[in-house]
């Protein structure tokens, strides 16, 4: 069984950071490359990316340099630069490279498979993560893990889902082999669409969701919908996934707050056509109706009117 040894990773936000701060303890520097256009790494290397307080002492690498395909590639970016990101890892796609999209949503890795193939993809989901981002600085406690696998139970241990157990436990990367991991995939998006919206439009953080309230119960409702949808869509989410995250919540720092919260605050564009966006048209697909998704989706739409579009508008790839 192959071994892995180069990691290519593209998207320094929050996750991105938080991985590749991980595995450049655990690997020689130049075999794990962070992949970002001229003028990002510029800007990075500038003005220093920061984990935790200590300095990221990262392999910076252009889209457009020549070298050997990586045996592991993770997608850490936006939605809106899922494209841009595909494009921009070519030179890092081999016959043996497996790739990991630790994107939220469910269909990042379909968009992936379109161009590289699905046999070089595992689903993926990051979650327990708290971390908070301001600029080039990442704070978190709670590291989380990525959880990853085959779409289905019965395909789960194949030669991609070993080699990256083996990898994960010899970097000591926080990780769980998740046997339906489609499943896994549409529950985490239940999540999402509850936490990141409510603690948004709420302008607060975990502390808010975690205590008995309006803000809790908006969001519990809201995956509620997912739920319904998912049942249409022969998922079959239920309550007891609901209280799998409620459990999963409370374990997070008070204090921390989802990416759609931060991107909010920094008058940014926030991924609400991927949360309840995606809710309301399988909402209109299955003739249900969703009305807590379509509160939030248009709050959020609101608030994100308020901003300078000129600013608002810029793509990111982070």
């Amino acid at each position: 069984m192959m071994e892995i040894k180069t990691v290519s990773i593209i998207g320094l936000g929050a996750l991105g950071i938080l991985v590749g701060h991980h595995l450049s303890k655990k690997m020689p520097r130049e075999n794990l490359r962070i992949i970002a256009d001229q003028k990002r790494v510029v800007r990075y290397k500038s003005e220093d990316v920061f984990c935790n307080g200590e300095r990221c002492d990262f392999n910076y690498i252009t889209p457009e340099e020549r070298c050997e395909p990586a045996d592991l590639l993770i997608f850490t970016v936006k939605n809106e630069g899922l494209t841009e990101a595909i494009d921009a890892v070519k030179n890092h796609v081999g016959e043996n490279t497996i790739i990991l999209s630790a994107l939220n949503g469910i269909t990042s890795e379909a968009i992936i498979g379109e161009t590289y193939g699905m046999d070089k993809l595992l689903y993926c989901v990051a979650q327990g993560m708290d971390a908070v981002k301001v600029g080039n600085e990442l704070t978190y406690e709670n590291m989380g893990m990525l959880c990853f696998g085959e779409r289905s139970s019965e395909l789960n241990n194949t030669e991609k889902v070993r080699r990256v157990v083996n990898f994960f436990e010899h970097t000591e990367f926080p990780y769980e082999v998740v046997p339906d991991m489609y499943r896994r995939l549409w529950s985490k998006f239940m999540l999402n669409v509850g936490v990141n919206q409510t603690v948004a439009v709420f302008g607060s953080n975990y502390e808010e969701i975690q205590r008995e309230g309006q803000a809790r119960e908006m969001m519990i409702a809201a995956m509620r919908e997912v739920m319904v949808l998912s049942q249409k869509e022969e998922i079959d989410l239920n309550e007891e996934d609901i209280l799998y995250w409620l459990n999963v919540l409370n374990t997070l720092s008070p204090e921390g707050k989802p990416s759609m919260a931060q991107d909010l605050e920094a008058k940014r564009l926030s991924e609400v056509e991927l949360f309840s966006g995606t809710v309301l048209r399988l909402g209109e697909k299955h003739r249900i109706p969703t009305p807590v998704n379509r509160e939030l989706y248009n709050r959020i739409k609101s608030i994100e009117s308020q901003y300078d579009t000129n600013y608002a508008g810029q793509p990111r790839l982070t």
